[in-house]
């Protein structure tokens, strides 16, 4: 017996999804410590309990899917909108040495991800969910692409891909340290402490009605933009998500800002993002299919710890390499561990933790943020596109 469930009743779900993930986060440090969001948490458990009454009872649930889309749109909007090539330019040489790294790394897990299926006998595209749309890419990424590789004939692609992000993000938290420590204590790197013309300005802005919705705005014309953009890459032989037009609107509509001189207001701006993304992994994560994950396990498990250990042979071989063989490219290597198998705060996190041991890295913290913000998201989708459409 399948039963429909219509679209309040949906966010009522996914809010009751969210609430119980953040109510275990803060019972549970282990959850805090590897940064797991909460609506994965609360969102993991509800999926089981679907599953287990699909399983006992032969009863599943339909959820609608026009929230979920609508709010992975407008979180993808507001990322675009922090893709500021003037601070980019602003992070200089090392920022270019660092961008390229991290563009040769998505190339190089789907090439993992898809050999590997190969020699198991899966679906060459479950290898590319396991790739660099969840390793780098992150569960966002997993859900949106896993959606048009479903349409490709890669079942269940979309939980696979869940999953795989998940994983991503326990143990990003665990490659990055010893790797930045490794080479620390080998090449024996000290802190510079300060570093002249870097530093990270953190300003405080009271939000406000006016403030909040100029930035919803600006995040929907991002989407509006987007539509057009959607249009023109539809003329191409390439299947993009639609989310990437919308992304791409935001990234014009920041840099005609930059042009102008004019205030995004970017804090506003992140935290309708913010918002977004824990409304959109919370409508997504209920929906996740366990039992095909359970299908699959033996395969994803070689497939991410072969990313595991190919991410911490890369950040010491070409990261720290590429960015100077200094205690800062020691720092984003340990940050590019970070990103590389789960998320943002993962990579800070790690980063944080040396710099806390070892001394300051200032140049780091300055450059992996705003290089992070738009190398991934502008060429991972490019990437993981060709994969698919190469593949499928």
């Amino acid at each position: 017996m399948t039963i429909q469930v219509d679209i309040l009743q949906t966010l009522g779900i996914a809010m009751l999804a969210y609430v119980l993930g953040v109510f275990i986060k803060n019972k549970f440090d282990f959850f805090k410590k590897f940064f797991i969001p909460s609506p994965v948490i609360g969102g993991l458990i509800i999926s089981l309990g679907i599953f287990a009454l699909k399983s006992s009872l032969a009863m599943d649930f339909e959820f609608d899917k026009i929230l979920q889309d609508f709010f992975m749109n407008v979180f993808f909007a507001s990322i675009g909108l922090c893709a500021s090539f003037k601070s980019l330019r602003k992070a200089g040489l090392i920022g270019v040495k660092l961008a390229i790294s991290i563009i040769i790394l998505l190339p190089l897990q789907n090439i993992i991800g898809v050999g590997i299926s190969l020699l198991l006998g899966i679906n060459p595209l479950h290898g590319i969910a396991m790739g660099s749309t969840s390793m780098t890419g992150g569960i966002g990424s997993a859900i949106s692409f896993g959606k048009i590789m479903e349409t490709m004939g890669a079942v269940n692609n979309t939980s696979i891909g869940v999953a795989a992000a998940t994983f991503g993000l326990l143990v990003g938290s665990l490659v990055g340290g010893p790797v930045a420590k490794r080479l620390i204590i080998k090449n024996k790197l000290k802190s510079s402490g300060l570093v002249e013309n870097f530093s990270l300005e953190k300003a405080k802005h009271q939000i406000s009605q006016a403030s909040l919705m100029k930035a919803i705005v600006l995040v929907a014309f991002s989407c509006f933009l987007g539509t057009f953009i959607n249009l023109i890459l539809a003329k191409s032989s390439l299947s993009f998500p639609y989310y990437v037009g919308c992304q791409f609107g935001g990234l014009v509509i920041r840099n005609v800002y930059d042009f102008m001189k004019r205030d995004l207001d970017i804090e506003n701006v992140n935290l309708v993002g913010n918002i977004s993304l824990n409304l959109f992994l919370s409508l997504a994560l209920i929906n996740l299919n366990i039992s095909a994950i359970i299908s699959l396990a033996g395969p994803m498990f070689v497939i991410l710890i072969a990313q595991a250990i190919f991410i911490a042979i890369y950040t010491s071989l070409v990261t720290y390499r590429l960015c100077g063989k200094d205690y800062d490219s020691a720092v984003m290597a340990a940050g590019h561990c970070g990103v590389g198998l789960g998320q943002t705060p993962n990579a800070m996190a790690n980063m944080e933790a040396i710099i806390e041991e070892r001394g300051p890295a200032e140049l780091a913290m300055f450059v992996f943020p705003i290089v992070l913000a738009i190398a991934v998201n502008l060429m991972n989708p490019i990437v993981i596109t060709f994969f698919i459409n190469f593949f499928a």
